[in-house]
Formats: C-alpha cells, sequence, structure tokens
C-alpha cells in the first residue's frame, strides 16, 4: 500500500512498530536510519490527519458560534 493511501489507523500503527523497533537498540546504524526516515513519514501522514481534522472542528465550532442551522454535528445533536 502507498503511503498516501494510509488511514490515519494504519499510519499510526506502523509509526508504533517503528518505534518499536528503534527503542529495542537491535538494528544496525543504516536500519536504523532508515527506520527513522519511515517513522517521519509516517509521523508527518499522522499530523496531516490530525491538522486536518482539527480544521473540521474548528469549522464546526464557528458555524455554532455563528448560530449556522444544521451546523450541529450527528454526535452533538443525539442522532
Amino acid at each position: 500500500m502507498k503511503d498516501d493511501e494510509l488511514t490515519y489507523e494504519q499510519a499510526r500503527a506502523q509509526l508504533s512498530e517503528v518505534v518499536a523497533a528503534l527503542e529495542s537498540g537491535g538494528a544496525p546504524l543504516a536500519e536504523s536510519i532508515e527506520l527513522w526516515q519511515r517513522g517521519e513519514k509516517l509521523a508527518d501522514i499522522c499530523r496531516r490527519y490530525l491538522d486536518g481534522a482539527m480544521a473540521q472542528l474548528e469549522a464546526a465550532k464557528a458555524d455554532l458560534a455563528n448560530g449556522e442551522p444544521g451546523a450541529a454535528t450527528t454526535w452533538e445533536s443525539g442522532e
């Protein structure tokens, strides 16, 4: 699967695996560098998902503050 096809959950799970491999300290230097680079890419994917979610939340909060009809999400309206 390509990086741009990963869901947030998949990227986070892979990042956890990379962190665990690096923390174990058993990999040779070259492999550790590759793991680190992979971890940076995965962290960026997660960051983009989280930034997008935050932007959606901020937009929803702004809509609610402005009293726009239909601005409540299903979790707020109890549906």
